[in-house]
């Protein structure tokens, strides 16, 4: 999102200070590992539902949502989150029927937020026949608030409401590969 780049330049050019250089890693959204650390989480989640209904569990990858207005004006971010999202799905082997892209974490404002959230696909879920569910988030890239209460708490409570087993995919946190992934950004950036 271009504000936080904006702020950290301004923060930068108002130190002056010679001989400090900034450089800002910017889209990385396709990164390999980065997309092989998310991908091989998911395959790892789903090789902990039962055999016979593994190839069934349908898989939400979600980001965090956002006021509408905020996307009007950088229609680029949420592209290259849905961009990532397939990039995982493709990279864990999943049909394009099996996995959707849909937000979480909404704010309780008035304005509107982006949809669908994963509290709408649920109900939409158990009408279709589904008993089991994945979450994995694609944005988040370790354990905090949004995962550990937004979706361990309440997306699994909404699941469960359904009658919808719920599981989630391991953060990446440490994640060697996703460490070699942050590595080859750091690496690629002072290149340039």
């Amino acid at each position: 999102m271009s504000g936080y780049i904006k702020t950290l330049q301004q923060a930068y050019e108002n130190l002056h200070q010679d001989g400090l250089q900034l450089k800002i890693s910017t889209d990385w959204h396709l990164q390999p590992f980065f997309l092989q650390a998310v991908a091989e989480r998911v395959q790892q989640a789903l090789a902990r539902f039962p055999e016979d209904v593994r190839d069934q569990v349908p898989v939400l990858l979600t980001a965090h949502s956002m006021p509408k207005r905020v996307i009007e004006n950088e229609p680029d971010y949420i592209d290259h989150l849905k961009e990532t999202a397939a990039a995982i799905a493709k990279r864990a082997g999943l049909a394009d029927d099996r996995w959707m892209f849909c937000y979480q974490s909404a704010g309780h404002t008035p304005e509107e937020w982006l949809k669908p959230d994963f509290a709408d696909v649920m109900p939409e879920l158990k009408e279709a026949g589904k008993q089991h569910v994945l979450i994995a988030p694609v944005q988040f890239l370790a354990d905090h608030l949004e995962i550990l209460y937004d979706i361990e708490v309440g997306a699994r409570e909404q699941a469960e409401e359904h009658g919808i087993q719920f599981a989630r995919i391991e953060s990446l946190n440490t994640s060697p590969l996703f460490i070699k992934a942050l590595a080859a950004v750091v690496k690629d950036t002072l290149a340039q």
